[in-house]
């Protein structure tokens, strides 16, 4: 039987680690672009090199990692670890803070435990196989998850690409953001009235906050992953993307 209790204390532990780093250690050289480009496509910050060394080190022992920015580092596991060691870079380069981590635990092809830490705020929320928890990365103690019963906003990643869709929701009156960090926003989609993620959907971006969300309403279609706790609002987005 798989130890979730060892692998959960490895994740923290992991965000710990570069949490602290990046509060304390990051230098210029880190924000400069490596020479490689990441296995997801994006051009590789030397931060993102740094993070995915920190999550491999910690959680290797486990099984295979599949990584953003290395790829697959296999040993014929039947556990596939799948990790975004800086999900957001692009606000981290920019100091704007929303950005984080992702890692999800999958065991004969089944998200069995879902972890999304932000590394702004140090905290981590988290789905394994028993309860949703939210914990600081400060001090271990544990964070009321309190239910927003009445959001006011909805979230849509990467709408700068689809200014159409943005004026049907305009037109609707419908409020929303793009903060830029996919794994944070989708995982905490029970904060507001919809996250829509837009483009290419990459495992990285999404394993970990789909098995966090497993009790909302989740929808994919082409290019578009809706995620929301009201049927309503998933029927009205549908009907947006589809028009």
């Amino acid at each position: 039987m798989f130890d979730y209790d060892s692998f959960t204390n490895a994740v923290i532990k992991a965000n710990k680690e570069l949490y602290e780093y990046i509060s304390t250690q990051l230098s210029p050289f880190d924000l400069e672009e490596s020479k490689t480009i990441g296995y997801g496509g994006d051009k590789t910050l030397n931060i993102d090199i740094i993070a995915e060394d920190i999550f491999i080190k910690h959680l290797s022992l486990f099984g295979d990692i599949f990584s953003e920015e290395i790829g697959l580092i296999s040993s014929n596991s039947n556990i596939r670890i799948v990790i975004d060691p800086l999900d957001g870079s692009h606000n981290f380069l920019s100091q704007l803070p929303y950005y984080g981590s992702s890692v999800a635990l999958q065991i004969d092809g089944i998200t069995t435990a879902g972890y999304v830490a932000n590394l702004a705020n140090g905290t981590i929320l988290y789905r394994d196989n028993k309860t949703i928890k939210q914990l600081s990365l400060l001090d271990d103690s544990e964070i009321n998850i309190i239910e927003i019963r009445n959001p006011q906003v909805g979230v849509f990643e990467r709408a700068y690409s689809y200014p159409k869709i943005c004026a049907k929701l305009n037109e609707k009156r419908i409020k929303f953001r793009s903060p830029g960090a996919a794994a944070l926003s989708l995982s905490y989609a029970n904060n507001f009235n919809f996250v829509i993620f837009a483009g290419k959907v990459r495992e990285f971006d999404v394993a970990a906050a789909l098995h966090i969300c497993g009790d909302l309403f989740i929808h994919q279609e082409g290019e578009f992953l809706i995620i929301t706790k009201s049927e309503p609002y998933l029927v009205l987005i549908k009907e947006i993307i589809k028009e």
